[in-house]
């Protein structure tokens, strides 16, 4: 490991030549790279200088251990205790600081929230969902923007997609990928018995072109009339789009926006999207550690969290995660679940990681 960090010291150290560098400093796109790069690794090359001063004091205070004046050896000893337990909280923060990264959490999301099990119900639920997304969203001062939507016709949606946009957007959602299940009398019920209804939500980080190579071939596109709740026809052109990607059978569809060709680039922007989710997920398949470590499959079918109104209760089955705040989650209060997830997912990876700097 310390291999790992000596050569991010010296590339730190490399960047910062390069930022002085005139021919640099006039290519915008070489310098913008450079500076994330730098910013990157700028807090664990910190931490690591720290390491290597602690690492010296420790060596010179040993040294001094070795003196014949008994102060010098008492304060020797004293200090020598103060600089081992430094040493080793700086190992534990190297060890977090040197968990690898998820390329994506950095990027915008695309979410989908359909309604499943339970009718009417479930459209509800997916509503409510919805909303406690948009709620989290503005206090993260995140922007979200509705790309399709298909009401029930009893309120909520079939099925509703949106993008999320802002900062760490992917890494705070991706783990709200799954089946989502609620326990509550529903609005339709008048004997007030509690259903049990399902409604999924998929969270895709948004792709780039140069993310997921598409041919124009491989897509097959049908147009189509809007409809509204219900059913009910709201456009008399053929203004939806609907787009099939052949070789994998994704399919994506747009029809609030309000032109065909605004559809159609709303729809390629979330078949894109699903695209890529297919490749990473086989590749996670095929990755033993990574699949190990993983939290979640991010599966639609996957059941994650159960919402349990008359008690108030709200559990993540993935981690055994329960809190009676199920009214504060629904207002967008979602930070104590996904902190849990987090945190969980960085004690899994660490306990993989080699247990000494040595």
């Amino acid at each position: 490991m310390k291999e790992r960090l000596d050569r991010m010291r010296s590339r730190y150290m490399t960047i910062n030549e390069q930022l002085s560098d005139p021919e640099i400093t006039q290519n915008l796109e070489k310098l913008k790279a450079l500076s994330k790069e730098q910013s990157e690794l700028e807090k664990t090359v910190s931490v690591y200088e720290t390491y290597l001063e602690t690492e010296q004091t420790i060596k010179d205070l040993t040294d001094l251990m070795q003196e014949d004046d008994e102060e010098i050896r008492d304060m020797a000893e004293t200090e020598l205790q103060e600089a081992k337990h430094t040493l080793t909280e700086l190992e534990n923060t190297l060890k977090t600081l040197l968990v690898p990264k998820d390329p994506n959490d950095d990027k915008d999301v695309i979410v989908e929230i359909r309604g499943a099990a339970g009718g009417d119900e479930a459209n509800i639920f997916a509503g409510d969902l919805y909303r406690m997304y948009m709620r989290y969203a503005e206090q993260h001062n995140w922007k979200i923007a509705l790309l399709n939507e298909e009401e029930g016709a009893s309120g909520g949606f079939s099925q509703v997609e949106f993008t999320v946009s802002g900062d760490h957007v992917y890494a705070l959602l991706k783990y709200e990928s799954g089946a989502h299940r609620v326990q509550r009398v529903p609005q339709t019920e008048s004997q007030g018995r509690i259903h049990t209804s399902t409604a999924t939500v998929l969270v895709l980080p948004e792709a780039e072109d140069i993310d997921v190579d598409i041919d124009k071939n491989d897509l097959r596109i049908d147009t189509y009339r809007s409809s509204g709740k219900g059913g009910q026809s709201v456009n008399t052109t053929d203004s939806a789009v609907r787009i099939t990607h052949i070789p994998t059978g994704i399919v994506s569809s747009s029809q609030d926006g309000r032109s065909q060709h605004e559809n159609k680039a709303t729809a390629m922007r979330v078949l894109r999207a699903r695209v890529q989710d297919k490749i990473r997920q086989e590749q996670i398949a095929q990755e033993d550690e990574a699949r190990r470590t993983k939290i979640g499959t991010g599966d639609r079918s996957e059941k994650i969290r159960t919402y349990n109104y008359p008690q108030n209760r709200i559990t993540d089955h993935r981690i055994g995660f329960t809190i009676q705040q199920l009214d504060r989650v629904m207002e967008g209060k979602l930070d104590p679940i996904i902190d849990a997830l987090l945190a969980e997912e960085e004690k899994r990876k660490l306990a993989g990681a080699e247990t000494s700097l040595g």
